[in-house]
């Protein structure tokens, strides 16, 4: 699993002393922690009756849901990186592109702007979008295919140009 992946190499990187990369999965070992917390609240709502055991089995994130903790954790590294650029603050912005490194390692492959392109194709064609009101529909199509494996505001981008009149 994903998560143990992740604890292992924190390990690691305690024992071997790489200050930036135990920091940078400590944050993520916590962000994780803190979604298994919302979950097991979540769960003992909606199932009032379960033992302890069961919910804490029932409160561990699949693959799926802690790569979603790791996609928000690089999309919140990205944004940074545009803000530090602005400020014209390049220290931050290098410190910013190496957690992002980190966490990157942790995606699946990346799609590349083409791949995207041809994605957005499809979805167009197959919810029948011919214009911009349409983009619900297509990103609604989209998300499954490119959840984790795109930045999801070039995805945007992309189905908003392919949605522009030419």
């Amino acid at each position: 699993m994903l998560k143990e992946k992740i604890l292992q190499n924190l390990s690691a990187a305690v024992k071997e002393k790489k200050d930036v990369e135990t920091l940078v999965l400590r944050q993520l070992s916590a962000a994780i922690l803190n979604k298994e917390k919302e979950k097991r609240f979540k769960t003992s709502k909606e199932k009032p009756g379960l033992s302890e055991k069961d919910l804490e089995k029932e409160s561990q994130l699949t693959d799926e849901e802690t790569l979603e903790v790791v996609s928000y954790e690089v999309k919140k590294r990205r944004e940074s990186i545009v803000e530090f650029e602005k400020g014209g603050r390049k220290d931050l912005v290098e410190k910013e592109k190496r957690e992002l490194g980190i966490l990157e390692a942790y995606l699946p492959k990346q799609l590349i702007e083409e791949e995207i392109k041809q994605l957005v194709k499809e979805a167009i064609e197959k919810v029948g979008a011919k214009e911009q009101k349409d983009m619900g529909k297509v990103m609604a199509e989209l998300s499954p295919k490119t959840k984790g494996k795109a930045d999801g505001s070039l995805v945007s981008k992309i189905v908003k140009e392919s949605l522009v009149p030419k």
